[in-house]
């Protein structure tokens, strides 16, 4: 799967943004991600560890990877764009 397919695949960003800081077990992983089902949460955990941006530790907990880690810095001003926005809408 080429990688812009795979981050376009519905919650794949929200799940890479909400690893940003640090790793999670699925279940807080997907009390991150509010509406999400845990099928469609486990899908995507399988394709981004399959695509190498996240890491499925020891422990059972989730990670990013180094390139991951770099994709998070690269979607950072979406999230400034995005909170902009939001107070802009109030």
């Amino acid at each position: 799967m080429a990688a812009l397919d795979l981050l376009g695949r519905r919650w794949a960003l929200r799940v890479l943004w909400e690893l940003r800081d640090g790793p999670l077990g699925a279940r807080n992983l997907r009390e991150h991600c509010d509406a999400m089902s845990s099928s469609v949460l486990y899908e995507r955990l399988r394709e981004l560890t399959a695509a190498g941006l996240v890491h499925h530790r020891a422990d059972d907990r989730y990670e990013l990877t180094r390139i991951g880690r770099s994709l998070s810095v690269a979607i950072a001003p979406l999230e400034k764009w995005a909170t902009s926005w939001a107070a802009s809408t109030q």
